[in-house]
C-alpha cells in the first residue's frame, strides 16, 4: 500500500536523455539533442566530474530551444510560496521539500490525487508564478518534463526519504527546507 509520494522533477534542460550522469529516458525524442552524445539508461555507477557536467550543460545550451535557467534564491521564495498555496488549497500534507538549483523534491502523504496530478498542479502554479514575477518568459517551459513519483510504502521509506530530502540542500550549502510540522497541510521553506 502506498502511504506517501516522493515527487521529483527537473528545471528545463537540466537532465536530458543523454546526460553524462545517466538517465531514465528510453529514447532521445528531440533530434537536435542527439549531437550531445549517446543515451545511457539508468544512473551511471561512476559519475562524471563537476567540470564534465558543466561542459555538457554549456554544450546543451547551444541546442536547447529555451534558455537554461537555474533556480536561484529569488526563485526559491516564489516556488516555496506557490507550493504552500497548492498544498494548503488541495489539503496535501507535505513532509519534506527541497528546491535545488536544477530540480525539486517533495514528499507528500497519500491523498485522493495521484502523484502525477500533484506534480502537474505544482508545476503549473509555479510556472505561472515565475512568469508573473518576471523570472521566466511566457514561452519558457520552466520545467523539464512530467517528473517522477516514487511510491513510499513503509514508514522506514518515508523516514529515509525525509532525511534524503533534508540533506539535499545542505550538501550545496543551502539551509534545510523541510516542514517540521508534517501534520500541517502547508510548507515552510527557508532560502539563503
Amino acid at each position: 500500500m502506498v502511504i506517501a509520494h516522493h515527487l521529483m522533477w527537473t528545471a528545463y534542460g537540466y537532465w536530458l536523455p543523454n546526460d553524462p550522469r545517466g538517465s531514465m529516458s528510453r529514447e532521445i525524442r528531440e533530434e537536435r539533442l542527439e549531437q550531445l552524445g549517446s543515451r545511457h539508461y539508468g544512473r551511471k555507477a561512476e559519475q562524471p566530474s563537476a567540470a564534465e557536467q558543466r561542459a555538457f550543460r554549456e554544450q546543451a545550451q547551444s541546442v536547447l530551444k529555451h534558455e537554461l535557467l537555474a533556480i536561484d534564491s529569488d526563485d526559491v521564495r516564489i516556488l516555496a510560496g506557490s507550493f504552500a498555496d497548492v498544498i494548503r488549497d488541495r489539503n496535501y500534507t507535505c513532509y519534506a521539500c527541497a528546491i535545488m538549483p536544477d530540480h525539486v523534491h517533495l514528499l507528500i502523504r497519500k491523498h485522493r490525487d495521484k502523484g502525477e496530478l500533484m506534480i502537474e498542479q505544482l508545476q503549473q502554479v509555479t510556472r505561472d508564478a515565475l512568469i508573473q514575477e518576471g523570472r521566466r518568459t511566457v514561452d519558457h517551459p520552466a520545467w523539464g518534463g512530467p517528473g517522477w513519483d516514487v511510491f513510499q510504502r513503509t514508514q522506514r521509506q518515508v523516514e529515509t526519504t525525509i532525511e534524503y530530502i533534508r540533506n539535499n540542500p545542505v550538501k550545496i550549502g543551502r539551509p534545510v527546507q523541510i516542514s517540521d510540522h508534517p501534520e500541517n497541510a502547508y510548507l515552510e521553506l527557508w532560502s539563503s
